[in-house]
């Protein structure tokens, strides 16, 4: 360390002359100075380059005499790879030296951890972990068709509500949730989950050949992309019963979709449509534009 030491001091002072030597250069002499005078600033000048030149080989000999370690690894050939004039390989072997040592420290971790493991001594056994524990059904693909009426029916809906279920798609029900004189929702269920919801008008048809189209209206096609969103929302495959009556409860809360207003700016209208957007905690209605602000 001493010999760093000294050898950063030299290098300190061999930079702050040559910063001297140089502002002296460049301040010069005048035009209208005598012989004199030039000759006294080119001898000083000369003093200065002397000087210069002694520290600089003062400063070689220090760092020549350092002793760089040798690395504790040795990668064989790899080692000359930091011989090499191009600069990106000539950072190749430090990184391999690197890497090896990440990997040594890796390998004495993994075999202090293989011997602590091993004296573990509550180590199940190799009956009890050959067993085969019977899984339980999920009661999201319950497929009894009286399922989704039963469900349906104990949901607390408002007095205009209806629902209607067919099966088009064999046991699988299709609910179309008629929601006052506001508008229509097709729910297609596959078991108990809910797999797609088509929202149209109250005046606009909605049977099994129109499932799949959207609205002509602007404002139930941006009720049904909430209404998308909601079903992610609430969709829980192990609680499928209680992910239907919710969804249910909130695709209910449209019933005033044209009556209530925003409750972040307390406008009916904004971009020429009501508030489309119903919390899904709350119920409360927001414009699109309102619900994030």
């Amino acid at each position: 360390m001493d010999k760093l030491n000294s050898t950063l001091t030299a290098v300190k002072s061999l930079r702050s002359n040559v910063r001297q030597c140089f502002e002296h250069l460049s301040d010069g002499t005048d035009g209208e100075t005598a012989d004199e005078s030039r000759s006294i600033f080119v001898h000083e000048f000369q003093d200065k380059f002397g000087s210069i030149n002694l520290q600089l080989r003062e400063v070689e000999q220090l760092i020549n005499a350092l002793q760089v370690p040798q690395t504790a690894y040795s990668l064989g050939n790899t080692a000359y790879l930091a011989l090499e004039t191009s600069q990106d390989r000539h950072t190749l072997y430090p990184q391999l030296v690197n890497s090896y040592r990440w990997i040594d420290k890796v390998h004495d971790h993994s075999f202090m951890a293989f011997n602590n493991l091993n004296q573990n001594t509550l180590r199940r056994s190799y009956n009890y972990c050959s067993q085969k524990r019977p899984r339980l059904p999920f009661s999201s693909f319950n497929n009894d068709p009286d399922h989704i009426d039963k469900l349906l029916g104990e949901i607390n809906t408002p007095p205009h509500t209806s629902y209607r279920v067919f099966r088009p798609f064999g046991s699988n029900a299709v609910a179309i949730v008629t929601i006052s004189n506001v508008l229509k929702a097709a729910i297609v269920f596959k078991g108990v989950l809910i797999e797609w919801v088509t929202v149209k008008g109250y005046d606009e048809p909605l049977e099994q050949d129109d499932l799949w189209a959207e609205s002509r209206y602007e404002v139930f096609r941006k009720v049904q992309e909430h209404a998308h969103s909601a079903m992610l929302h609430f969709f829980s495959p192990t609680l499928p019963d209680l992910a239907v009556k919710s969804y249910v409860t909130w695709l209910n809360s449209h019933i005033k979709l044209f009556l209530e207003p925003c409750k972040r700016c307390g406008k009916y209208i904004a971009s020429g449509l009501p508030p489309t957007w119903r919390d899904l905690r709350t119920l409360e209605p927001f414009h699109e534009e309102c619900r994030n602000c």
